[in-house]
């Protein structure tokens, strides 16, 4: 058994500088199979800063206070779901916006992408839950970024270099830069 009080984790931001609190409660818990990370979002932060996918966890994000706004690919959701099958991350033309507040919860299944802003005045606290794993795969986890190469928006695989940094690689073109 492990238990520990929210104020008490250490909070470990992203190297993005998207958001100014997120507390990896899995990480103090000793979790092995489930991912919890709590988060405190002032106006205009993120969860994570950008369109993206774990191809090896689904994600839940409950909202306590405030409200958030999450970006997905229309497209590919809807075309996994009447297809069954995986749709091109390279056709991220259609996008959809969808609101989640207080007390309310929203899933993505892995291979789906999103993110999730907090456009309001208002602070938003709320929880980041992922499974299996209480950490995902880098090797499983694209973001969608201008590709400094191909001139828009491309899928990247992404993963964190020895600076701590985000690195990015462009799936179409192989050029690879960081953040």
């Amino acid at each position: 058994m492990e238990k520990v009080a929210i104020d008490d984790v250490e909070t470990q931001n992203s190297p993005l500088g998207v958001h100014s609190l997120r507390k990896p409660v899995s990480s103090a818990l000793g979790t092995e199979h489930f991912a919890m990370n709590y988060f405190e979002l002032q106006p205009e932060e993120s969860f994570s800063g950008g369109l993206h996918t774990h191809h090896d966890q689904e994600e839940v994000f409950y909202v306590m206070e405030g409200s958030v706004e999450f970006e997905v690919l229309a497209s590919q959701r809807d075309a996994e779901r009447s297809s069954g099958e995986r749709s091109d991350p390279r056709d991220i033309s259609e996008r959809e916006t969808v609101l989640v507040e207080a007390g309310e919860l929203i899933r993505f299944a892995p291979g789906e992408y999103q993110t999730g802003w907090n456009h309001g005045d208002e602070t938003v606290s709320g929880w980041a839950l992922g499974a299996p794993g209480a950490q995902h795969d880098w090797d499983e986890l694209e973001s969608v970024v201008d590709c400094r190469e191909c001139g828009e928006e491309t899928p990247h695989a992404t993963t964190i270099n020895e600076e701590g940094r985000f690195a990015f690689t462009c799936n179409e073109c192989g050029t690879s830069f960081s953040m």
